[in-house]
């Protein structure tokens, strides 16, 4: 299956320039959806996981589902503030600001082997800041797979030795 034809691309989203790779065309149909789900199995199944993270949001819609097909666990990284019990949080600069990511200090044990999972690699920073999380609880960042990487903003080189798994690049 070509993931890509699955893909809407629209110019000029969110500002002039850029060219958005919107997934919410892919995730409707449920053929595709399914069929990504087990494309990415195939590339970490070899991995030793314990359990799966996810950026909020379209992080849920990739690593939940992959979680559900490996028997593994999901733990769900959210923006700071939307977790009820005690966090860890780290910052991170955005295109246009800064935004802050929690984890739940009991999500994680010393020594978990943990997959990230998230729509998109761009320039690496939401990724960096998860696998810093993961790393503060004591959890054993064994990969990063992805929907889609965008390898012309080279985020993929920022994140410290991590193996990196992507279903279509760009």
């Amino acid at each position: 299956m070509n993931f890509k034809d699955y893909i809407r691309v629209i110019p000029d989203f969110p500002q002039p320039g850029i060219r958005f790779k919107d997934i919410t065309t892919l995730l409707k149909d449920g053929q595709a959806y399914k069929a990504a789900i087990d494309a990415m199995k195939e590339k970490v199944q070899h991995l030793e996981i314990d359990v799966i993270t996810g950026p909020e949001a379209r992080g849920f819609v990739v690593g939940a589902p992959l979680a559900l097909s490996l028997g593994v666990g999901f733990v769900p990284i959210r923006k700071s503030g939307k977790l009820p019990g005690e966090t860890v949080e780290a910052g991170y600069d955005l295109e246009y600001g800064k935004d802050r990511l929690a984890l739940h200090k009991d999500s994680i044990t010393p020594g978990q082997k943990v997959l990230i999972a998230d729509d998109l690699l761009a320039t690496g920073g939401t990724i960096n800041t998860t696998i810093n999380l993961i790393r503060q609880l004591g959890g054993e960042v064994v990969g990063a797979a992805f929907l889609i990487e965008l390898g012309y903003l080279t985020g993929r080189e920022k994140l410290d030795g991590i193996e990196v798994f992507s279903l279509i690049t760009y």
